[in-house]
């Protein structure tokens, strides 16, 4: 007979057989308490192509039934669900976690190549802490971006039923009692609904991954000024719970510091060290994350002397020109110390112009009906 299926098809003895799944949080869904079908063998993993048990199960009301997809032995490989294929604790695809962690697992993609490879994973896996991440990701530091593009919450709308293709046709008869929902897709044409589990699994051409990255690529970061000279960060929003000591006792692990300046007037502090590099570890380190006290503080470069006094003089310009002016009394008007400029004092002349010529129509008028009472 020939074995067109490899070696692990055959072999009963790399077979995975367990009592539980892997799966995330959003996966297993809000219910506690489920109803899980449990089939030994039930199925191929459609990474490693070996058998594998499955499980199937409802995750809440009018949820689609779900099913893990791969073993669980290409599952802690890559610290990932057994069903969705997302990180277990950002819950973002592995593309994403990979590029941004900087994390790399090379699968050899041949079927000989494979099987040892499986073989070999298989073995190391069970010899690790199965409540910890395999390999790589075990010593991976946190990362803010990651955490940022992660969801607060489980997500639970993904557990919904697909769309019902024959009532998109206009050809259901089920009416409420088809399992499937009832609306239009949002875009038929749509890269996300059209995704390879493989591509998935190995972190290329992911549609949702791109999509992700490209939002991480968008997130606001610290450009740091071309003058090399420059030190100093400035510190935002720094309240009187907050002292010299407090600033001193977080941004000492960076770097030597030179100075640290409280202002109380503006809520600010700046904190120059002795190197450009301490800096720009301390700002890269601490940027949109940090928290002294329970504040959380806003954090950016500060600016050279050579800038502040540029800005200070603009300043000094802008304010001169709408400084009073002293200007000398006109003869025939009420007396005038200042006025804020020659168009204001035109303004003011207008309006004397205007009221005397008004007082002269009074008089005229006086005049004239005095004048018709006395022919009367």
């Amino acid at each position: 007979m020939a074995m067109s299926k490899g070696t692990s098809h055959y072999n009963r003895q790399v077979w995975e057989d367990e009592s539980f799944p892997i799966l995330c949080q959003t996966c297993l869904g809000e219910n506690p308490y489920l109803r899980v079908m449990k089939e030994r063998y039930g199925s191929e993993c459609k990474i490693c192509s070996r058998p594998f048990t499955t499980f199937r199960w409802c995750p809440g009301a009018k949820m689609r039934y779900k099913k893990t997809e791969i073993c669980q032995t290409c599952s802690r490989a890559k610290n990932i669900c057994q069903t969705c294929l997302l990180d277990l604790q950002y819950g973002l695809p592995v593309q994403v976690r990979d590029q941004i962690l900087g994390t790399k697992q090379d699968v050899p993609k041949s079927e000989i190549n494979r099987e040892y490879y499986s073989q070999m994973l298989d073995i190391s896996v069970q010899n690790s802490d199965s409540t910890e991440a395999y390999g790589a990701l075990k010593d991976a530091p946190s990362s803010e971006v990651l955490a940022k593009l992660a969801r607060t919450a489980p997500f639970y709308k993904r557990n919904r039923p697909h769309i019902c293709s024959f009532w998109v046709k206009g050809e259901c008869k089920r009416g409420e009692e088809c399992p499937y929902r009832h609306e239009k897709p949002s875009d038929p044409e749509d890269p996300l609904s059209d995704q390879n589990i493989k591509d998935r699994y190995f972190g290329v051409n992911d549609p949702v991954a791109e999509k992700l990255l490209k939002r991480a690529s968008e997130l606001p970061r610290p450009v740091p000024p071309e003058d090399k000279s420059i030190c100093t960060l400035y510190i935002g929003n720094v309240n009187e719970e907050i002292d010299e000591q407090n600033l001193r006792d977080y941004f000492y692990q960076f770097g030597e510091i030179r100075s640290i300046n409280v202002v109380r007037k503006s809520n600010c502090a700046f904190v120059q060290f002795t190197t450009r590099t301490a800096a720009e570890s301390a700002i890269n380190q601490s940027f949109q994350k940090l928290v002294i006290n329970g504040t959380r503080l806003a954090i950016r470069w500060g600016k050279s002397q050579g800038k502040r006094k540029e800005d200070e003089e603009e300043q000094e310009r802008l304010g001169s020109s709408t400084k009073l002016q002293k200007v000398a009394a006109i003869p025939g008007l009420p007396h005038l110390a200042v006025v804020p400029s020659i168009t204001h004092l035109k303004i003011q002349v207008e309006w004397e112009h205007s009221v005397s010529n008004n007082i002269k129509r009074i008089k005229n008028y006086i005049i004239l009906s005095s004048f018709e009472k006395y022919v009367i």
